[in-house]
């Protein structure tokens, strides 16, 4: 057992708390600093989901992830900073301000773990955790140039994850180079009787670099229309890199991408609109004002406290959800999801991982993407592999314009493994 005192200055805002002082005890993690995302509820420490709707809420228990982290031994140093309840790609869309990119400080982090990004690659702290809708790990690992991975849809249990959109999000690791982001996995991988969505399929595992005769499938649709043609070009050099190791370059298709945005956001946005209905001012947050009509005070309290993006989200879903449209749009969005699942499925089949860039750019400026719909559409790459439920990792696979580019690599559900040991692999390459 032991204190360790976390000293380290916080000049990319990238927490919202901050323990100065932190418990440790003994194991595989025994007095490693870790940074937790402001989502996944933590004992007696303030949880806020980077809203004002929870400000002042502090959980009576840990999640499923935060037990484990304490049972090896990890220091908790503090909560970072996310778009408010997950619903972002940028970090600012933050009640308590945006986060910005330790690389480039005039630009964003990724989101919407951009705090957790951001407190790994300014060298606050070696490992965090963040959760991952619809890229929420890998955007920030890429715009930040460290690793992120998002476990198969189940291998990490969600007990204790302030719930955004139930059937997509995940918990998983985030570090500086891939050994790190592994051993984090190992430690949050464990079953839990708590969520019915778990499965018991500890991750116990040390990553190989020899990926010689493994094939990696390229589809077409990850170099398309909207692909920044520098950020493709050193993707491509990385590809060439994984293919001098021996490995096999496969290209293929998946024709049911162009589908998979549109199924991803009224999905998660009539999740959202069921999941946030219940912080209404009177379990969580700041106190309501009983004298009034209830759906007065319902109404203004909700409008006060909620950002514009979460309001904007709340809309669409409640409305995909309406009479009359759930037919038209949720129902139409869980046969396109199932579609993508089959496709990925497919080319799984005849390879071992699929492969292509993280995100389309490279980090926007702070404030460069206004348009709502434009900033959606910066997901692309990201939103499949939520979609399939599959395991994907980004890896920094080099820079443009100085700033880092991430290599994305997806595999086959419960083979983690593999996605590891492929960017393991590239990363000792290139090291």
């Amino acid at each position: 057992m032991g204190v360790y005192t976390f000293g380290k200055k916080d000049e990319n805002n990238a927490f919202i708390t901050i323990l100065k002082e932190a418990s440790f005890g003994e194991g595989k993690l025994a007095g490693i600093p870790v940074a937790i995302k402001d989502n996944i509820s933590t004992k007696g420490i303030e949880t806020t989901c980077g809203s004002q709707i929870l400000k002042g809420y502090i959980p009576q228990y840990d999640a499923h992830v935060i037990e484990l982290l304490k049972n090896e031994g990890a220091a908790i140093v503090g909560k970072t900073n996310m778009d408010e309840f997950g619903m972002g790609t940028t970090t600012e869309n933050s009640s308590f301000g945006p986060t910005t990119n330790p690389c480039d400080k005039t630009r964003v982090p990724g989101g919407s773990s951009g705090g957790s990004a951001a407190a790994v690659a300014s060298g606050m702290v070696p490992m965090a955790l963040g959760s991952d809708t619809g890229g929420s790990i890998r955007c920030p690992a890429a715009f930040c140039g460290i690793v992120g991975l998002k476990p198969t849809y189940g291998r990490v249990s969600r007990y204790g994850l302030i719930a955004y959109s139930n059937s997509l999000e995940q918990i998983g690791p985030m570090a500086k180079n891939v050994s790190d982001v592994s051993k984090l996995m190992e430690v949050i991988s464990q079953p839990d009787s708590q969520d019915s969505t778990s499965y018991s399929r500890p991750y116990s595992h040390t990553p190989e670099d020899n990926i010689k005769g493994k094939k990696i499938g390229v589809p077409k649709e990850y170099f398309g229309e909207g692909v920044d043609a520098n950020v493709a070009s050193v993707v491509k050099d990385a590809l060439s890199k994984l293919e001098s190791l021996g490995a096999e370059i496969v290209d293929c298709s998946i024709p049911s991408m162009r589908y998979a945005l549109a199924a991803y956001y009224v999905t998660c946005t009539s999740e959202a609109s069921s999941n946030l209905s219940r912080f209404d001012g009177v379990r969580f947050g700041p106190t309501v004002e009983k004298k009034r009509q209830w759906h007065d005070e319902y109404r203004d309290y909700r409008s006060k406290y909620f950002g514009e993006e979460v309001k904007r989200r709340i809309l669409l879903g409640t409305f995909a959800l309406s009479a009359g449209y759930y037919g038209k749009y949720y129902a139409k969005a869980q046969v396109a999801m199932s579609n993508v699942r089959k496709d990925f499925l497919r080319v799984l089949k005849d390879v071992d991982v699929i492969a292509g860039p993280t995100m389309p750019n490279i980090a926007y400026k702070l404030a460069e993407k206004s348009d709502p719909l434009e900033m959606y559409l910066s997901d692309i790459l990201t939103v499949p592999a939520n979609l399939a439920g599959v395991p994907a990792i980004s890896v920094p696979c080099g820079k443009v314009d100085n700033m880092p580019v991430g290599l994305q690599i997806i595999g086959k559900h419960f083979d983690d493994e593999t996605v590891i040991d492929t960017a393991f692999a590239y990363e000792q390459e290139v090291a």
